[in-house]
């Protein structure tokens, strides 16, 4: 191994800090001791970077001394602790050693494993830093979840987790993809999974925080991660705790009227079932690893267009690896227990009916099922055109381009795929049977027939092709922002 990829110890990693005469700063923990302040105590040779270490356990000393806010262990509360920390140490430094230092503050606050094992075990986690002397601050600020089942064990993981961040913002802030797996140095994603992670500041103006998520889920630091409508990085449980969640699953490249009306319908349903009337509710669009690597690799604009797209007309947007729709419901189940809806296209039913995807469990379909549909899951399914699906049985795509180019035919007296008359496998039909008559499963009402001849890569096509009647099948919203950014390989008429 060489020595520029050899990896480096988390003693080593402090021990190269302390001997960096050129930082200096103050170390703020609250909630699991003071576990990175410690690794740096053990490496040696402290005194050259710690100004002062600070851990205030009593809410009342903590509200002393940085201000009160509604959780402790919240982004609101870490930022309060790198505002005032920050201010305290050039206040008392910069006059003194100023022109010599780059100064820093680390700082967390956590919820490690109490003695009943009954609490989240989370953190936030952050540091702002001088990239030069007297320059500017820069920040970095990061929420991790502890999957070790003892208390020591997670203290452990999270002074090594603090130490891999500190020195990442330190040496390695220049290359975006390896700050990032180096944040589980000496850790696994079985201890440790990093599911936020933001950069601010005038060293990171140049970095956009959705690819630095896309990067968290592509190397396995996290299963999931959120983007809001304005396409700002959400921390996943403080938008889906305790909600109950409609979730749609598409390519959206890009989004159309069909993906719109279908989401709109089946939150219309959602909204009248009676475990969630008057709870708070979330609707999401969510895109998977799988559809971004279909291509065999991922390309970041395209990445981005869709997020960008999709926040145009106000939707939040999950990125995630689970390919299999048990696995995304279990994940929701980590932050609430309301109901959960799942929109979907026939193709969709079809592949959830598709056995092959289950040789990984034990108990194959049936024990897909039996997770997907515990907990109050419901999925709610839109209709296909027949042609449509006689496409797709005998391709295995969801497209069909049998369409006149202008997309005005009418199809009215075509019949029309849905939940209750959708054919699957003789042997699985009275289990499906069973998921209908129980309303495990039900059809999408009020949909507008005229726009089901659309899908996204007739879409495609048609903007290839220069043939402007896309424009009519998706949002306006959306082929003016197709139109401005010149997305999809868009070309304005006359170039």
């Amino acid at each position: 191994m060489s020595e520029e990829n050899k990896l480096l110890t988390t003693n080593r990693k402090a021990l190269t800090i302390n001997l960096d005469d050129t930082k200096y700063g103050t170390f703020a923990e609250i909630g699991a001791g003071q576990e990175v302040a410690r690794v740096f105590f053990h490496a040696g040779g402290a005194s050259g970077t710690v100004a002062k270490t600070m851990s205030a356990y009593d809410m009342a000393f903590s509200d002393a001394i940085y201000g009160k806010s509604e959780r402790y262990v919240s982004q609101e509360r870490l930022s309060l602790m790198l505002d005032h920390e920050y201010e305290l140490l050039i206040e008392r430094l910069a006059e003194q050693r100023g022109d010599a230092s780059h100064f820093f503050v680390f700082a967390d606050t956590v919820s490690a494993r109490n003695y009943t094992g009954t609490n989240e075990a989370h953190g936030w986690m952050g540091v702002r830093f001088q990239s030069e002397a007297n320059g500017p601050a820069s920040e970095i600020v990061m929420h991790v979840r502890m999957w070790d089942k003892e208390n020591v064990l997670q203290q452990e993981a999270l002074g090594i987790v603090g130490t891999n961040l500190l020195y990442a913002a330190f040496y390695y802030r220049d290359d975006t993809q390896k700050f990032i797996t180096s944040l589980l140095d000496n850790l696994s994603a079985e201890r440790i999974e990093v599911d936020m992670l933001e950069f601010l500041g005038p060293e990171f103006e140049q970095l956009d925080n959705r690819l630095t998520s896309l990067y968290l889920v592509q190397h396995g630091l996290t299963n999931a991660v959120m983007f809001g409508p304005k396409g700002e990085v959400l921390q996943p449980s403080e938008v889906l705790y305790k909600k109950a969640i409609l979730v749609e699953r598409g390519s959206f490249r890009p989004v159309t009227h069909v993906n719109v009306d279908m989401l709109n319908c089946a939150t219309a349903q959602f909204m009248q079932e009676p475990l969630v009337k008057g709870k708070d509710l979330i609707v999401l669009m969510e895109i998977t690893m799988h559809n971004l690597l279909s291509t065999g690799e991922i390309n970041a604009e395209d990445f981005l267009s869709r997020v960008d797209l999709l926040s145009d007309i106000g939707f939040t947007v999950m990125l995630s690896d689970y390919s299999e729709f048990y696995r995304m419901t279990s994940y929701f189940r980590r932050y609430t227990k309301e109901m959960i809806g799942v929109a979907m296209g026939i193709n969709n039913l079809q592949e959830i009916f598709n056995e092959k995807y289950y040789d990984n469990l034990e108990g194959g379909i049936l024990e897909s099922f039996g997770r997907l549909f515990r907990h109050s899951v419901k999925l709610y399914v839109y209709p296909m055109r027949q042609a449509a699906y006689s496409h797709y049985l005998a391709t295995g795509q969801a497209e069909d381009s049998s369409d006149s180019n202008d997309g005005m035919h009418s199809f009215s007296n075509e019949v029309l795929i849905h939940a209750k008359n959708v054919q699957v496998s003789a042997h699985l039909r009275n289990l499906y049977a069973h998921l209908l008559e129980n309303h495990y499963i039900d059809s999408i009402s009020g949909f507008d027939p005229s726009i089901l001849h659309i899908f996204s890569l007739e879409v495609l096509r048609r903007i290839g092709e220069h043939d402007a009647s896309w424009e009519s099948m998706v949002p306006t919203a959306v082929a003016t922002a197709i139109k401005k950014r010149q997305l999809f390989g868009y070309i304005p008429t006359g170039k």
